[in-house]
């Protein structure tokens, strides 16, 4: 009686065992569906471009709560842009279009990027060299991809204020400068230190970019 028991006892304790494993696989696949589920409904939203009835821009007036990109010092396109004073320029994007670009290599439609330009200082506080940059915005320019409202997809608009401001007409300068030499769909992510990496890693560089770092080589 004592071995048929033993027995019994072993085969009840087996069936346990196996219970719990089954247990265990069930909790840990339903733990992995959750953990799916909540990174999906966790995606960064994407905020599209908000516009007037006369097909104004609105300035994103949180902006500088979005991804900082890049910040450049005395920039210019073209021998004769340099003016009589210094100027630091901030970019900014909208945190779901920053997203995708992780993710594929290039901007997602109502992407919007903003350009704040502030006026370089070197005299204060401590400083005794370089420059460090002003409290004053000297002006914004918002960069815009919505193929509904513009068939080029790209668009500029630039800020004075806190208004909304017109598009900027097709005949500047900004738009064959950005088709002709952008690394990124019409953006000079080349100036882009975190995702310059990420787009040559994608295949998404821009054939300009890529013949003229070739002729700079």
């Amino acid at each position: 009686m004592r071995a048929a028991n033993g027995l019994a006892g072993e085969k009840d304790g087996g069936h346990t065992e196996a219970m719990k494993t089954k247990a265990i696989a069930l909790t840990t696949a339903l733990t992995l569906v959750c953990s799916i589920a909540l990174s999906d409904s966790t995606a960064t939203p994407m905020r599209s471009p908000v516009y007037t009835d006369d097909g104004r821009l609105t300035l994103p007036e949180d902006y500088r709560e979005w991804v900082y990109l890049t910040s450049g010092f005395d920039m210019a396109y073209s021998p004769m842009a340099m003016m009589g004073h210094h100027m630091f320029d901030n970019v900014f994007v909208e945190p779901g279009a920053y997203k995708a670009f992780l993710t594929t290599g290039t901007w997602p439609d109502k992407t919007m990027l903003v350009l704040e330009v502030r006026g370089a200082q070197d005299k204060g506080s401590i400083n005794k060299s370089g420059h460090y940059q002003g409290t004053e915005v000297m002006g914004r320019e918002v960069h815009v991809k919505d193929t509904a409202h513009f068939p080029e997809g790209w668009a500029f608009f630039g800020f004075d204020g806190p208004k909304p401001a017109k598009m900027t007409p097709r005949t500047a300068d900004c738009y064959s400068c950005h088709r002709d030499h952008a690394a990124v769909d019409n953006t000079f992510v080349q100036f882009y230190p975190t995702l310059l990496p990420i787009a040559t890693a994608k295949g998404t560089l821009s054939a300009a970019y890529k013949a003229e770092e070739a002729g700079r080589n």
